[in-house]
């Protein structure tokens, strides 16, 4: 299953949600009734991407999940860069791991959004640094929540 737009994503089942970041990616999850976005984990990106799809799909078959949302870093002015491009082989690569269904979600902002709302929480500034980035990737992931509910 290639990068799909949203009206053909699943309607309903778990999802994942990922931040890919240059040396990590935020994983966040919501359940099946798709109800709440929470950050998950951040994997640690190597020089090899074996490990971690080895362990993008082990959460993803422990949570049951249905589908992929990735977060994709346009610009401000919607055009898409390099980062952009990173995260499309990204997603390439998933798919020639395991044919899974994957939406791309704008991302921008996500990272300032999720710092103030770990900061308006009282998290501390090294707490937000360990978790920024599976913070980031609930936000993505609730935002793509949002859009695939105004679909229905």
């Amino acid at each position: 299953m290639p990068v799909v737009d949203a009206a053909d994503f699943p309607a309903s089942g778990a999802l994942l949600g990922l931040d890919p970041g240059t040396k990590t990616i935020g994983v966040a999850s919501c359940d099946a009734l798709r109800m709440l976005a929470s950050p998950v984990e951040t994997i640690p990106k190597g020089r090899k991407l074996a490990p971690v799809l080895e362990r993008l799909f082990a959460l993803y078959d422990d949570r049951r999940a249905v589908g992929l949302v990735l977060g994709l870093p346009l610009n401000m002015d919607g055009s898409e860069g390099p980062r952009a491009q990173s995260v499309r082989a990204l997603a390439w690569n998933i798919l020639k791991h395991r044919d899974v269904p994957i939406l791309l979600q704008d991302e921008r902002l996500s990272t300032a959004e999720a710092d103030w709302v770990m900061q308006d929480a009282g998290a501390s500034r090294r707490k937000r640094e360990e978790r920024i980035d599976a913070s980031a990737a609930a936000v993505i992931l609730k935002s793509a929540l949002d859009r695939l509910e105004r679909r229905a």
